[in-house]
């Protein structure tokens, strides 16, 4: 099997600011991303042979980027994958190019979910004869957190402190970010004595609802080659997509197969065996704070049950030894689920081209973006590896 590795380059990208954009609609956020990542190509939208466009609550065909790009009679696939939407887009349209059969192609992601009323709560949905049952992430994840906190004998202060460790140093991140949706500094203090929202999960340890939009434009390394000296190539790209999991007996709450399989299947492809080593940074899905403590755990940045050492010593920090969520993370984008993906890549995108300004890294040359979303037990993981262009 031949992989993705180092067959596919990003040119150009686009993210728009994120909050509660009320003073745009979906073509709006849309146009935002796409005309930013046109202009950092230096290429024009006639240029566009294919595009994916990712989204879940904004609209249900890739009629309405036709209609806000005026891409008339180009394919577009939309593409529905839950908080891995985003990525799966950009994926197929990475594979589209690696198989030969485009030259420039458009990843998008958007997501407009104040309009649509969207709470962030679950409802009872149909999955095949099943039916999942109404849990609310925050209940999800909190199990998780509970779980982990008995597994390892963490005592509630200790754990809740952990936690809020990763929420105040996002929220740092955050504010180093003009396109972030949350720009100020919350302290740990803070974010311990702030209200539950699902035992021991409090306000500061969820991310927010939010609406925005990113775009990557995609080409061969070859084409890359003769636009650009900064071009981002792609690595490795992992998806894994667990099977209905409620009445699973064997998962034990401190890790997610997913993640670890998603993980593995990039790193394999980009050749990388030692992730705490190699990985220059990390942009992962930390809908919660317990999330990316277990992330960590799970893609191989600390070892099963010490990823606690690693907050407390600062290694996921700005400047740290691996730095997680450079730009604040879902905590302080929120989570419009069709687009974090991509907002993701270009923040890796940014940092290895060194113009993330003053959240920079001084080493950044092979950065990852994760998510991680699903029902509880049974989850969809997506990873994806960048480095420089060669």
């Amino acid at each position: 099997m031949q992989g993705i590795k180092d067959r596919v380059a990003i040119v150009g990208m686009g993210c728009t600011k994120f909050g509660e954009r009320w003073d745009a609609g979906t073509s709006d956020l849309i146009v935002e991303a796409a005309y930013e990542a046109y202009e950092d190509a230096g290429v024009d939208p006639k240029d566009v042979q294919a595009a994916w466009v990712g989204t879940v609550q904004s609209f249900r065909t890739g009629q309405p980027l036709a209609q806000a790009l005026k891409l008339d009679y180009v394919p577009i696939t939309r593409v529905e994958n839950a908080c891995a939407t985003a990525t799966d887009a950009f994926r197929n349209a990475s594979y589209a190019v690696a198989a030969g059969i485009y030259d420039m192609v458009l990843a998008t992601g958007v997501e407009k979910l104040k309009d649509s009323g969207f709470s962030g709560l679950a409802v009872p949905e149909a999955v095949g004869s099943e039916v999942a049952p109404p849990v609310p992430p925050p209940s999800q994840f909190a199990m998780a957190a509970t779980r982990y906190f008995h597994h390892y004998e963490i005592p509630y202060e200790e754990g809740k402190r952990t936690l809020a460790q990763i929420a105040s140093k996002n929220h740092h991140n955050g504010t180093l970010n003009s396109k972030a949706h949350f720009q100020r500094e919350v302290s740990v203090d803070q974010i311990m004595n702030a209200p539950m929202i699902a035992w021991p999960l409090g306000l500061y340890d969820c991310c927010g609802v939010s609406e925005g939009a990113a775009a990557a434009l995609i080409t061969t390394p070859e084409i890359a080659r003769s636009m650009r000296r900064d071009y981002v190539l792609v690595k490795g790209l992992g998806l894994a997509v667990g099977s209905f999991g409620m009445l699973r007996d064997d998962w034990d709450f401190v890790h997610f197969p997913e993640n670890v399989r998603a993980g593995q299947a990039a790193y394999r492809e980009a050749g990388i065996t030692n992730p705490r080593d190699e990985i220059d940074m990390a942009i992962v899905h930390d809908c919660f704070t317990i999330t990316e403590l277990i992330i960590a755990e799970d893609l191989g940045f600390s070892p099963r049950g010490r990823a606690r050492e690693d907050v407390e010593a600062g290694t996921f920090t700005l400047e740290g030894d691996l730095p997680i969520n450079t730009d604040g993370g879902l905590k302080c984008f929120g989570h419009p689920v069709g687009a974090s993906g991509i907002r993701m890549i270009y923040e890796v995108y940014k940092q290895l081209q060194g113009k993330a300004g003053p959240r920079q890294l001084k080493k950044a040359d092979l950065g990852l973006t994760h998510n991680l979303g699903g029902r509880p037990g049974s989850f969809t993981a997506s990873v994806a590896v960048f480095g420089k262009g060669e």
